[in-house]
């Protein structure tokens, strides 16, 4: 009877080594899958938290960009009617003074941009082109006409599209242009600002824009 203990507690004793393991196993089992469980959750948050905030600050630049100037411009409109007697013609003529408020614009809520998540990349694929817009204040003085050579609508349409094809002129040469795409820029480069604090590329015509200076000179190419 003696020698059959010894074995009855190495069985028992086995036993509760084997339980002690597979508590131990267990618990590991739990911990790994709690781990897994909290830490892909919490990084799925975090992209779509990130994605949201990125399209909120799309949608914040999303708006208007308008950059305004004036110009005047003087110029003597003359039309002659001839006749069938050599030397002899009517004449029509007029001083026109004229002076134009004028916008260019960007209305960046046609902006369209691919937001790509899994990539962490915001695309720039297209950047609408620039709203010109002319309203001028067109003012007739010395106006000379004869019977047969009057004014009409036609002779006040014609100054009207020439005075807007030499303001148009104008506005190329001067700085008004410029002027609306550095505002657009900066409007742009809150986005590009964004993307680089929150780790996110941002890409426009194919390429990496890493800073400013290479955004600005993209748009402005």
């Amino acid at each position: 009877m003696t020698q059959q203990t010894p074995q009855k507690v190495g069985f028992f004793g086995a036993l509760s080594e084997f339980r002690k393991w597979a508590v131990l196993i267990l618990i590991g089992l739990v911990l790994f899958f709690g781990y897994k469980f909290f830490t892909t959750k919490s990084e799925t948050s975090s992209i779509e938290y990130d994605t949201n905030l990125i399209q909120q600050q799309i949608k914040n630049v999303g708006k208007l960009v308008v950059t305004e100037g004036h110009f005047a411009e003087v110029l003597t409109y003359k039309d002659r009617k001839e006749t069938y007697i050599p030397g002899l013609s009517f004449d029509k003529k007029a001083l026109v003074v004229i002076n134009a408020d004028v916008t260019v614009g960007f209305d960046l809520s046609k902006v369209k941009y691919d937001v790509d998540a899994k990539n962490k990349t915001v695309t720039i694929l297209t950047i609408p082109e620039e709203e010109i817009k002319i309203s001028p204040d067109i003012k007739y003085y010395n106006t000379e006409s004869s019977t047969f050579n009057e004014f009409t609508g036609d002779d006040y349409n014609k100054i009207n599209k020439i005075a807007k094809e030499n303001l148009k002129k104008k506005i190329d040469k001067s700085t008004l242009k410029s002027n609306a795409k550095n505002r657009l820029v900066s409007e742009l480069s809150k986005i590009l600002i964004l993307t680089s604090s929150m780790g996110w590329t941002l890409k426009y015509e194919g390429e990496i824009v890493n800073n400013n200076q290479e955004f600005q000179a993209k748009i402005k190419s």
